[in-house]
């Protein structure tokens, strides 16, 4: 594709492709596929709002934590998510400063991704806590010594920047729908009157919106790597075998990487089931260019993570040899390798061909990384919390199961997650009708007196 800078077309066909861009790209209300699936979320959330509301009654006892084993899957789910949003802050951040022009119809489908999944990620610490009224005491009580803190300000900031990251670009699109989406109720029509503060579509506006991005996609990079990197510090600066590390931070933030970049794959393959309209936007062409990039983003995480077990197992000293013999051969060896195969080596090797960067097989390797992502999560946290060295306890408490309630508590907070994502592309674009259109050539001037125009009329 040719540079965005040396790309103009006539008039006329702006105004066409203005026409195009409003059809198919405007939110449309939901068919019957839309609907159910709408439905499923809300069923899996609402569920997981019922445990939650025991788990706040009768206390952390309904989990299968105990004094020993004081994780589980809740910071499992939290270091998933966190991971996920990096996706924001990778295809929005660094490929707008690098001026990559494809990733127009990706940039806000990567930044739903990323408010959504931090969003979790903040309330599923608060679920994991036990009692959410002592979150206050972060505020009045934090020790800046502890990392904890550490996470709750990189989290608050990062989650801050995505959401005006998210907001800034949207504008224009919200002012499409205002004046555009005809039949709408008031409150929606009244919504968007609201957020679109009053854009105009008038040039210096894209000017301004183009220049607040640039700024917070450079602000925003050294944050996305402090927020996972402040995560891997939660676990490296224990004492607990399997996280005494200075690998972690490259670590937890190349697997973050190619984990939201799955993330944006399934996105697109099924926004394009949703609407076919959006397979002239998300094309072959920008899966063959997203499976080239998940290729080089499981090399890195594959040399991470070689480089993460290789030399404690070259030692294989204490503790850390019983823990690596837990991953390697014993209890979770079947989880382990299930998940460095089809989370790493099988998409590597699939989408290194070009027949395997088509949407579909794309599809496929996308859901394999996001799910052998959150199970990779899982053998972060779970298997070293059985290495205490403490006696006379019935031996169950030395171990972790979950519970079913926990369960439902985690896929509520995935189904929360998914619902952000489904009611925006319902009440918004999810591709940005104007970073497109700027794409393919349309010029700011002409969007402003094309709109003009119609308003006129």
């Amino acid at each position: 594709m040719e540079e965005l800078d040396k790309k103009t077309i006539s008039e006329s066909d702006s105004i066409q492709l203005l026409h195009e861009l409003n059809h198919d790209i405007l939110p449309k209300k939901f068919g019957i596929i839309g609907t159910t699936w709408t439905i499923l979320l809300c069923v899996g959330f609402f569920t997981g709002i019922y445990c939650y509301t025991n788990q706040i009654r009768d206390g952390l006892a309904i989990t299968g934590m105990r004094d020993f084993v004081f994780w589980g899957i809740y910071i499992s789910n939290f270091v998933f998510f966190v991971a996920i949003s990096l996706v924001g802050s990778l295809i929005t951040a660094v490929l707008h400063l690098l001026n990559i022009p494809w990733r127009a119809p990706l940039s806000r489908l990567s930044e739903v991704i990323a408010v959504s999944a931090i969003t979790f990620a903040g309330l599923i610490i608060i679920v994991d806590m036990g009692r959410p009224d002592r979150m206050l005491n972060l505020v009045l009580h934090g020790r800046i010594q502890s990392p904890i803190v550490w996470d709750v300000m990189v989290v608050s900031t990062y989650m801050t920047l995505s959401l005006l990251l998210l907001y800034f670009p949207l504008l224009p699109g919200i002012a499409y729908c205002r004046d555009h989406l005809k039949g709408i109720p008031k409150w929606q029509h009244k919504m968007y009157s609201i957020l679109s503060l009053g854009w105009k579509h008038k040039p210096e506006q894209y000017n301004i919106v183009n220049k607040a991005v640039t700024i917070l996609s450079i602000i925003i990079i050294p944050v996305a790597l402090c927020i996972h990197t402040v995560t891997s510090w939660l676990f490296a600066s224990t004492y607990r075998p399997g996280w005494d590390s200075t690998n972690f931070g490259a670590y937890f933030v190349s697997g973050a990487f190619l984990v939201g970049s799955g993330g944006v794959v399934a996105g697109m393959y099924i926004l394009r089931l949703y609407n076919k309209s959006f397979e002239k936007y998300l094309t072959n062409e920008h899966f063959d260019k997203m499976g080239k990039l998940l290729v080089l983003l499981a090399m890195v995480y594959a040399y991470f993570s070689i480089n993460e077990y290789l030399i404690p197992a070259y030692k294989m000293k204490g503790e850390e040899a019983h823990h690596l013999n837990e991953l390697f051969t014993g209890y979770y060896a079947p989880m382990f390798w299930s998940v460095q195969f089809f989370g790493m080596f099988l998409p590597i090797f699939v989408l290194i061909f070009r027949k395997g960067r088509k949407p579909l097989p794309m599809f496929i390797m996308a859901i394999c990384v996001i799910i052998g992502a959150w199970f990779k999560r899982y053998l972060i946290v779970i298997p070293s919390m059985s290495f205490l060295p403490v006696q006379e306890i019935p031996e169950e408490w030395k171990h972790y199961t979950p519970t079913l309630q926990e369960w439902a508590i985690t896929l509520g907070s995935l189904a929360g997650a998914l619902l952000i994502v489904t009611f925006f592309v319902r009440f918004f674009p999810i591709i940005s009708v104007w970073e497109v259109a700027e794409e393919k050539g349309v010029s700011h001037d002409i969007i402003y007196e094309h709109l003009h125009e119609g308003d006129e009329k």
